[in-house]
């Protein structure tokens, strides 16, 4: 596995010269607690036709900061963006809450200050 750090300002300009849609599968975004109100978030990506070739960018951050969305470059991102808002309680540009928990569910279940 390669992984590169990015920056949330540097995101979509890092993510967007590497991917190729026809070379690269959009595996997920994740989040990792850190504790202390920090979070290393992580766009992962499996080369097609090639065993165990994975990219993982991360950025460290903290849950007060927008996270940009790879909607425009990646549409099917918006699964795994909607699931780290509604299990982190992050804002990431355009996504909705609400997809993955329902009403009566603890807010954030995967943040560790909640």
């Amino acid at each position: 596995m390669t992984k590169i750090e990015t920056t949330l300002s540097t995101l979509l300009l890092d993510i967007g010269a590497f991917y190729k849609p026809k070379e690269w599968h959009f595996l997920t975004v994740n989040g990792i607690d850190l504790g202390e109100g920090k979070i290393e978030l992580q766009w992962i990506f499996s080369k097609y036709g090639v065993k165990d070739e994975v990219v993982l960018y991360y950025a460290l951050s903290d849950y007060e900061t927008p996270v940009p969305s790879l909607v425009a470059l990646i549409p099917s991102s918006t699964m795994g963006e909607r699931e780290i808002v509604d299990m982190f309680g992050l804002t990431v540009e355009g996504a909705q809450k609400g997809l993955y928990l329902d009403k009566d569910s603890l807010p954030h279940p995967l943040r560790g200050d909640v």
